[in-house]
């Protein structure tokens, strides 16, 4: 099954948590924040403006991006799951 994100919505694909910290200490699962890197997997053509223009979402395919802690519809597509995402959660691009 494919879907294609409507209007500025953004489908990505949640990367997990880091088990290990930098110093080291492994992480139970209990102890993870929720994660808040992905990668895009698909975008929406665009928000239209008030003047019927559509605006041309910032990020691409294949981005990786952070988004807000608790953003996001969760759905899951032949057994992986996704986050659909509107645009204005994404904080910021990973180069």
């Amino acid at each position: 099954m494919k879907i294609q994100p409507l209007a500025d919505r953004i489908m990505v694909e949640v990367l997990e948590a880091k088990e290990v910290t930098k110093g080291g200490i492994v992480l139970p699962d209990s102890a993870k924040e929720k994660p808040q890197e992905a990668k895009i997997i698909a975008v929406g053509k665009g928000k239209v403006s008030d003047e019927g223009k559509t605006i041309t979402p910032e990020v691409k395919v294949g981005d990786r991006v952070l988004f807000g802690k608790y953003s996001g519809t969760e759905i899951t597509v032949d057994g992986k799951e996704y986050l659909i995402l509107k645009e204005e959660d994404i904080l910021a691009i990973i180069k």
